[in-house]
């Protein structure tokens, strides 16, 4: 799933896998309750299914994170949903398989001789919802935009030289460092094809001053100008996005006229919309509020496996002499209960990867972890305290924001760790901080240990591991050996998914060798939709669901 680093609130300097805090994830709940009269009341639907209720897809969705739908600046955890709908890109995932490319605007892609040189070869049937044709020129002026205003989203493709046109349907992308993965990032919805000549009408420009003279962005915040099943109509914020049917979509027409996302910042407010049938599809419901759902004959409710997750890092503190032990931090490693932790803090609802790829991710399963992860093994554990010098354990700060994720409190964390480090003599003293100020500390490595998440811009592991071996390692000062530094370089240049994934099980090794990251929850994110909605597909990638085959039933 998608969401800025949290290294800034406004996502300006960083340029992998993201670091959210507690107020900007939709499934971050933090309570429940308000004032749900006056919530329902503005989001309720005639309660007759008429016949343009039963046209319009309506669903409920914490969208308070959003700062703009130009999808040169979509960043955070919820616009990517709607900037999907509306815009397609070069590629994309299918719904649960976050490991194989498939085609969407471009049919094939193609490294060139130079090795740094990407042909790619482009649909020739596909209209903007304007029913204009698109051309290689649009794709060239949407990258070149994206590069020359230079937010958030172009970090990750920096490495991108220049995008030149072959002809009218192929174009070439020129890479710095070929050496970077592409494809895969580009399938995210920030990478999507506007119209050129739409943007240009609006204010839009993809000169090299685009940072400060392009100006389409508040047209586009209401408007699109893509390819997509949805074409944007709307954006009231923190009240709703509205959206029409692109009749010219290029794979046929979409099942429902309109999709309406509705605010709804409270879960409780979404639990009682969606037994009403005021909505369709309610995205931020906390385990407790799903339970309550699973003998409704109205509702379903879908299950899937994000690529987020939730951790501690324990860092090489100079105020403790201890965490600055390998053999003391794996020792913390081993004396974790994780299986209870997922089974009694998330109702079961969550897996485990080895370290810092999920599981789903090329070289990530359940079945690795079990190999060569982390367990409960407090005999282990012993051991290597003992070899570490400190037979009757030692003590560290283990800061936590006050929040929630995936409905798991960080107290609640917290406190099962604190009593099974215990088991082993570890005392691990909570200190409960703001989230901003957590967050700020952790950035600097001024903390001992921290429970923080991540999630990913796209499904590229070197996003993952690279951000482990720069910034991350920053935090918990960790100097990283140049071995593991050129086995992730290695790994991410390998264009091989075989080799790649015997790449990546050694770098997994090698974290947990350092023992400086816990991964204790993957998120098995559960979403209710109601009967009458058939065809909505979630997916890990970092757009939610696919809304394009969604239909009325």
């Amino acid at each position: 799933m998608t969401v800025q680093d949290a290294d800034s609130t406004t996502g300006s300097d960083e340029a992998a896998a993201a670091e959210p805090t507690f107020d900007r994830r939709g499934f971050m709940v933090l309570g429940a309750g308000g004032l749900l009269a006056a919530v329902l009341q503005s989001a309720r639907p005639a309660a007759a299914q008429s016949a343009q209720r039963r046209g319009t897809l309506v669903i409920a969705l914490d969208i308070s994170d959003a700062t703009g739908l130009d999808p040169v600046r979509v960043y955070q955890y919820s616009n990517p949903l709607p900037t999907h709908a509306a815009y397609d890109g070069m590629v994309t995932f299918d719904p649960g398989d976050s490991v194989n490319l498939k085609p969407a605007l471009a049919t094939e892609w193609v490294y060139q001789p130079d090795g740094k040189t990407v042909r790619l070869k482009l649909r020739t049937d596909v209209k903007f919802a304007s029913g204009k044709p698109m051309t290689a020129e649009d794709v060239r002026f949407s990258f070149t935009r994206q590069l020359n205003i230079k937010d958030q989203p172009w970090q990750y493709i920096s490495h991108i030289q220049e995008v030149k046109v072959v002809d009218p349907h192929t174009v070439d992308i020129v890479l710095k460092d070929p050496s970077l993965p592409l494809m895969t990032i580009i399938a995210t919805p920030a990478f999507g094809v506007l119209e050129k000549a739409a943007v240009i009408a609006h204010g839009g420009t993809d000169a090299p001053d685009a940072k400060e003279k392009d100006k389409a962005t508040d047209w586009l915040n209401e408007n699109s100008a893509g390819t997509g099943p949805y074409r944007l109509t709307g954006w009231q914020r923190n009240q709703q996005i509205q959206m029409v049917k692109n009749p010219h979509y290029w794979k046929g027409a979409p099942g429902y006229d309109r999709v309406l996302i509705r605010h709804m910042s409270e879960s409780a407010a979404q639990l009682l919309a969606i037994q009403r049938g005021d909505v369709d599809v309610a995205f931020n419901l906390i385990p407790e509020q799903i339970a309550t759902l699973k003998g409704d004959p109205n509702i379903t409710v879908a299950g899937m496996t994000s690529l987020d997750f939730i951790y501690m890092a324990v860092v090489e503190a100079p105020t403790n002499p201890a965490l600055q032990n390998k053999l003391a931090r794996q020792a913390i490693g081993y004396a974790i209960d994780y299986d209870g932790i997922i089974k009694n803090l998330i109702g079961g609802n969550a897996v485990r990867p080895v370290s810092f790829l999920p599981v789903g991710v090329n070289g990530s399963t359940e079945a690795l972890t079990r190999e060569i992860g982390f367990r409960e093994d407090l005999a282990k554990s012993k051991q290597l305290l003992a070899q570490a010098g400190m037979a009757e354990g030692f003590k560290f700060q283990l800061a936590y924001g006050n929040a929630a994720i995936a409905g798991v409190g960080y107290q609640n964390l917290a406190q099962k760790l604190q009593s099974d480090l215990a088991r082993v003599g570890i005392r691990a003293e909570l200190t409960p901080m703001d989230q901003v100020n957590m967050r700020t500390m952790y950035l600097g490595g001024k903390l001992e240990a921290a429970l923080t998440f991540w999630n990913p811009p796209a499904p590229e592991n070197w996003l993952w591991s690279s951000a482990t071996i720069n910034r991350v390692a920053g935090r918990v000062h960790w100097k990283v050996p140049e071995d593991v530094r050129k086995l992730v370089a290695d790994a991410g240049a390998e264009r091989d998914l075989a080799k790649a994934a015997a790449l990546y099980k050694q770098y997994q090794q090698a974290m947990v060798d350092a023992a400086h990251h816990f991964v204790l929850i993957q998120p098995v994110y559960q979403v209710a939709v109601r009967k009458s909605v058939s065809g909505l597909q979630l997916t890990a990638a970092g757009w939610m669901a696919e809304l394009a085959g969604a239909k009325p039933v």
